[in-house]
Order: C-alpha cells, then structure tokens, then sequence
C-alpha cells in the first residue's frame, strides 16, 4: 500500500478528472449548475469550481452530488480514465437488494438475464454482417 501523499500534480489531475466525471453526469442528466446549487446546498460557484478541478470536494459535498446523481461516490472518485459508472452502481446492488422482496429480486434477476440476452444476440447481428454488405448504402 502507498502512504505517501499526492503530489500537487497529482492532486490536481485527481481534482480535474472527478470535476469531468461530475461535470459529465450533471450534463448527461440536463441538470444545470444552478439547480444542482439549489438541490444540493452547495453554493453554484463552488459547483462550478468543484467542476473545473479548482476546488477540492468535501465528503459531504460528494455525497449529496453522488445521492443527486443517483450515482456511488467510488464511480466519481475511481482513478481510472475508463471507469464505467454501469460497473459501480452494479457494485452496489447486493447493498441495494436487501430492502427488496424475494419476488423483486426474482425480477430483477429476469431482467439482468434479457439484458443479457439482448446485448448477446446485437453482438451476434453485428458480427454476421458481412465486410462487403457494410460498404453498401
């Protein structure tokens, strides 16, 4: 494990790629900087600042955009360029399903199979779609 502290360039590009992803997930959902200021409490020009990496983000700041966004915290403050929101929100079910009945949880399960299924069979359709039928229009 590393104890060490970041770097101030290292803080700073932390800074900077949790405001993109914050920044991202607020456009993604057509919220502006102003009503996340108003739902949130947290003033619009620190929203703004958070957004463009000027300003570190309080825990509790965090929570409230991550509640907001109906997002995990982890997804925002994860360090990889490529991280994959899908990916911690799945994370998170086994927490979520407990307040779940069992034959929610049945549903649910039923639903993951067709996404499944349906991500199964476009992969299958795009592969069988020949080189030479794809230059045609």
């Amino acid at each position: 494990m590393n104890d060490k502290a970041p770097s101030p360039a290292e803080d700073a590009d932390q800074r900077i790629r949790l405001g993109q992803r914050l920044k991202a997930t607020r456009e993604y959902l057509g919220l502006s900087q102003q009503q996340v200021a108003e739902r949130t409490g947290i003033v619009r020009s620190a929203v703004s600042d958070i957004e463009r990496g000027m300003r570190k983000v309080e825990v509790m700041e965090l929570q409230k955009l991550a509640r907001l966004y109906r997002l995990p915290a982890s997804y925002f403050l994860d360090e990889e360029d490529s991280a994959d929101a899908g990916e911690h929100a799945l994370a998170g079910l086994p927490r979520t399903g407990r307040t779940l009945s069992e034959g929610d949880r049945i549903e649910v399960t039923k639903f993951i199979q067709y996404l499944q299924a349906r991500r199964q069979a476009e992969e299958e359709q795009t592969s069988a779609v020949s080189p030479a039928s794809k230059g045609r229009a």
